[in-house]
């Protein structure tokens, strides 16, 4: 049997990124406490994000959301990661208020945001070690959390993935 590397690349992408999930899942939390949620965006999915991305532009007039919907619909699928909120009861200050119970609301607490970011860095490490490419997008994370794919997650990001001649997040217009 010969397989040829374009007939089974998807496949290989999307197993990546299922790995991708993982590492990201068992990434290490500030606290130890989970409060993240993991999904990967496929097929049909990739054109609702880009629309939305699209819109997002129209709205905010933050053209580089137009950008990023080209390079959603490059890639293979989307990871997107985010964090539900909440406190983590440390007073660590971090947030900028001194005390968990007077911290302003809407202002994420810190821990939350670390460890989110601690699993973006080990999902995208898990894809470099495989030789896929990403790219972490805000603008993405931000049309995913709009759309509301991450049920009550707030510091949602997206990592698209590609495994191409070359690679499409990078050496953008």
């Amino acid at each position: 049997m010969i397989v040829d590397e374009r007939t089974s690349r998807h496949e290989h992408v999307l197993d990546v990124a299922r790995q991708m999930m993982t590492a990201a899942r068992t990434a290490p939390k500030g606290k130890g406490i989970d409060l993240l949620e993991i999904a990967m965006i496929t097929d049909g999915e990739r054109n609702t994000l880009s629309n939305k991305m699209i819109a997002i532009a129209e709205e905010t007039g933050m053209t580089f959301f137009l950008r990023d919907a080209t390079n959603v619909l490059q890639a293979e699928c989307i990871i997107i990661i985010g964090t539900r909120a909440k406190e983590q009861g440390l007073n660590c200050g971090h947030c900028g208020s001194p005390i968990c119970g007077k911290r302003p609301h809407g202002v994420p607490c810190a821990i939350n945001s670390v460890d989110v970011g601690i699993a973006i860095g080990s999902a995208c490490a898990t894809a470099a070690d495989l030789r896929v490419d990403t790219r972490v997008m805000f603008s993405a994370g931000l049309a995913a959390q709009q759309l509301g794919w991450l049920t009550d997650c707030t510091q949602v990001y997206a990592i698209p993935v590609s495994a191409s001649s070359k690679n499409p997040f990078f050496d953008r217009k």
